[in-house]
């Protein structure tokens, strides 16, 4: 059965303050996904030691991976990627409109892969929300409109997943939900899914959304003590199969 684990890394700094590639690397291993989508890595950035994070971590997991930088400062880049092991190919990369009258908030974006999965195409878009509502609301209008999942070739079946910065019960989630399907709310077992904080998370603000087409087996986030430490969030798990 195919998995998929969205995570908001947290440029590999964990709630110890300590940065650490390998120990992202390690809480993935753990749970074996055949697609990850990744939120807040940072690329040749002196922060973080110069490291390209996405293609590091790619590696640790026999990978191939994407990139996108929703921020570029010189050579510094930061942003989003999704890995996966399967065949893959690049159909997007792309900004997100921000605040339409507050200009210096963080830039958000997406990122757009088309995942062959026991032979046949799934579409994965992997985002990262800005975190003022009014914000959010655009930018998921955006996503839900013709240069994302109403696009031509965003044919089902499809998962748009990430840090969405928002609730269930957001003007976002009920903007995304007229157009996918909440994959928590299909899971065949209920189990602790949220994400944030990770120590102790009580939100749940990182979301996989499916198209028909896709049956959800399972969703969960892992609350062991590597996952507890490694980001501020804690990944999110779903297994599912192609209709």
């Amino acid at each position: 059965m195919p998995r998929i684990v969205t995570y908001n890394v947290h440029r590999c700094v964990g709630n110890d303050r300590r940065l650490d590639v390998g120990r992202i690397a390690a809480v993935l291993a753990r749970l074996d996904p055949d697609i990850v989508a990744l939120q807040e890595l940072d690329v040749g950035r002196r922060r973080t030691g110069g490291v390209d994070q996405a293609h590091e971590i790619a590696q640790r997991l026999s990978m191939n991976h994407h990139f996108h930088a929703a921020m570029e400062v010189e050579e510094e880049r930061y942003g989003d990627a999704i890995l996966t092991r399967l065949p893959e190919r690049l159909v997007k990369t792309g900004p997100l409109p921000g605040h339409p009258r507050v200009a210096a908030l963080e830039p958000r974006g997406a990122l757009w892969v088309e995942v062959q999965v026991e032979g046949r195409p799934l579409q994965v878009i992997n985002t990262h929300l800005g975190l003022v509502p009014r914000e959010q609301q655009v930018q998921a209008a955006e996503l839900a409109g013709a240069r994302w999942l109403e696009h031509p070739k965003c044919q089902w079946p499809a998962i748009l997943t990430g840090d969405f910065n928002a609730t269930s019960s957001s003007i976002v989630y009920r903007t995304l939900t007229q157009h996918l399907r909440p994959a928590r709310r299909l899971a065949r077992r209920r189990q602790p899914s949220s994400t944030f904080p990770s120590p102790l998370p009580v939100l749940r603000i990182d979301h996989h959304f499916v198209s028909p087409g896709i049956e959800v087996a399972d969703v969960f986030a892992p609350f062991d003590p590597l996952s507890r430490t490694a980001s501020d969030h804690l990944p999110l798990v779903m297994d599912f199969d192609l209709a």
